[in-house]
């Protein structure tokens, strides 16, 4: 006998914080046939915010996911709130920026292929050909998108496949390329990046060198948001590892890319599980 896959609602929830919320959107779910089975809250009572993570099993809910959403809109008017509603049985589309360091690229691809993260993940783009073995072998289109000539012209490319295959993730997986403001304002999707840093430590290039040349005594990698601010996205996830003066160049260099993989991972993860909410330059992730 084959068991019935359970289809799971997960609501992300942010408005002003008041008395009353958790008890009247539990109440909601309940009514329509919703079985809630995790509920996490967050306030942030500096700014009087309210954040919350709502799971639910569907099987008994009476309307369509379009009624639903309709009447939860009417509730949702009431707090002012911003709101949105997955589901799943609709996996994340995502794309993922590459350029020539394969490590990060990698370890998205096998956790996807073993099934540790939830994503369809539509295609590989990358400004150099020398990862296009791997996506072959994980059976993802690759395409090859020089923007030594042209930036403004690879931006428009990269904008059309991302629209013709209907995207809503893009993943830089070291993707050694600042996107313009243009591009960015353009992109309607979540864009994550990985930077090889503790941000806000050394910001821009060569974060590595710039550790080194400081004596620094920890390195980091920081998982984020993108935006127009180079590097100054609200993060989602970071990691660090201790060094000492007998590390060289190379040894931090090493020790980073352990970090780069792990960090931008499990950011990822958390983004396609739906338990990423950005609030101004921070994120509530609900773990």
């Amino acid at each position: 006998m084959i068991e019935k896959t359970q289809l799971i609602a997960t609501l992300l929830l942010s408005c002003a914080d008041r008395k009353g919320l958790v008890a009247q959107i539990s109440q909601f779910i309940f009514q329509r046939g919703g079985n809630i089975l995790n509920l996490d809250e967050h306030v942030e009572k500096e700014e009087n915010m309210f954040f919350t993570r709502v799971e639910w099993d569907t099987e008994e809910v009476k309307l369509n996911r379009h009624e639903f959403e309709l009447e939860f809109t009417q509730l949702a008017e009431k707090f002012s709130a911003d709101y949105k509603i997955f589901y799943s049985d609709k996996k994340h589309q995502a794309a993922i920026f590459v350029s020539k360091y394969e490590h990060c690229l990698q370890e998205i691809l096998w956790l996807n292929s073993i099934g540790e993260l939830e994503a369809d993940i539509k295609l590989i783009v990358s400004n150099h050909p020398d990862l296009e073995p791997l996506a072959a072998q994980y059976k993802i289109p690759f395409h090859l998108i020089p923007v030594s000539q042209n930036k403004r012209e690879a931006e428009a490319a990269e904008l059309k496949l991302l629209i013709e295959n209907e995207v809503d993730t893009v993943i830089l997986a070291r993707y050694m390329q600042v996107l313009s403001d243009e591009c960015e304002r353009e992109f309607p999707f979540k864009i994550i990046n990985i930077h090889h840093s503790f941000l806000p430590a050394f910001i821009g290039a060569n974060p590595y060198r710039q550790a080194y040349e400081k004596g620094v005594k920890i390195i980091g990698a920081t998982s984020h948001y993108v935006t127009a601010d180079l590097d100054e996205g609200p993060i989602i996830e970071q990691g660090v590892a201790r060094i000492s003066h007998k590390d060289s160049l190379k040894d931090l260099i090493s020790k980073g890319r352990e970090l780069e993989r792990s960090v931008l991972a499990k950011a990822v993860k958390y983004h396609l599980a739906n338990r990423v909410l950005p609030f101004g330059k921070k994120t509530i992730v609900f773990e």
